[in-house]
């Protein structure tokens, strides 16, 4: 990988990760159009861009990272627990998941599923429009809908933002939970290939390419948490919705 291969994944890594896209789904294709191949480096560089984002998130949120903001987390880590369990229970099965069919296609089904949701999703005033105030029934619910981006393509933001409006949830709220929900589940994930390719993670990883990679998708990570809040002011999902069905059938048609 070098600097430039370094810059565009860092910058789709950083702009995909909270939006209900699919970064996965994205970086699987983003590196096969560069030519990227999967080795030890590009692993270590992947857990680097990913690290990245979790920063992104706690500088956004910093507030919430306190003591005082203990019922905020346990809500948070009751949602965790279900992606948590089945994904590790089922770790074999996801990794063989993993192709360009199964990330066209669920990139098509998700799309379709926001625009439905879209269609009859009308907030009301009883809607929570602050994540501290979402209940722990409420929390375990988005916790099992985010079981679905397990499936490649589907998008752990979009499976969580759904889930968050379908029990009532604004879309900012949403979004806001999905954001903080991350974290767990990026640290449990980062760590987790911390740990188990330790000794050979970072053997043979260019330091400069690592460093660049950090940086491009800590600040396009950070930029696009405060843009799609912005955004959710006056628009819907319904154009993520629309994307997603063009992209999937554009990888259809390509691969």
């Amino acid at each position: 990988m070098d600097i430039f291969q370094s810059i565009i994944m860092g910058v789709v890594e950083g702009f995909t990760e909270f939006l209900p896209v699919s970064s996965t789904g994205h970086m699987i294709v983003v590196a096969d159009w560069l030519g990227v191949e999967q080795n030890s480096m590009v692993k270590a560089y992947e857990v680097i861009i990913q690290f990245a984002a979790i920063l992104a998130v706690v500088l956004n949120y910093k507030e919430k990272f306190s003591p005082k903001k203990i019922t905020l987390w346990t809500k948070l880590a009751v949602a965790f627990v279900p992606l948590g369990v089945v994904g590790f229970l089922f770790a074999k099965q996801v990794k063989a998941m993993f192709s360009v069919d199964i990330v066209a296609w669920m990139f098509i089904i998700g799309g379709i599923v926001f625009l439905i949701v879209e269609k009859f999703y009308k907030p009301k005033e009883h809607f929570i429009d602050d994540v501290e105030n979402v209940s722990y029934k409420q929390a375990l619910w988005i916790g099992i809908a985010q079981i679905f981006a397990l499936i490649p393509g589907t998008s752990r933001a979009g499976a969580t933002i759904i889930g968050a409006m379908l029990v009532g949830l604004t879309r900012k709220a949403s979004a806001e939970f999905s954001f903080l929900l991350a974290f767990p589940v990026m640290c449990a994930t980062t760590g987790y290939d911390l740990v188990k390719h330790r000794g050979e993670l970072f053997s043979d990883a260019n330091f400069t390419v690592l460093a660049v990679g950090f940086v491009v998708s800590f600040i396009v990570a950070y930029a696009t948490i405060k843009l799609f809040l912005k955004f959710l002011e006056t628009f819907t999902f319904v154009g993520f919705g629309i994307y997603r069905i063009l992209f999937g059938a554009a990888l259809l048609a390509i691969y």
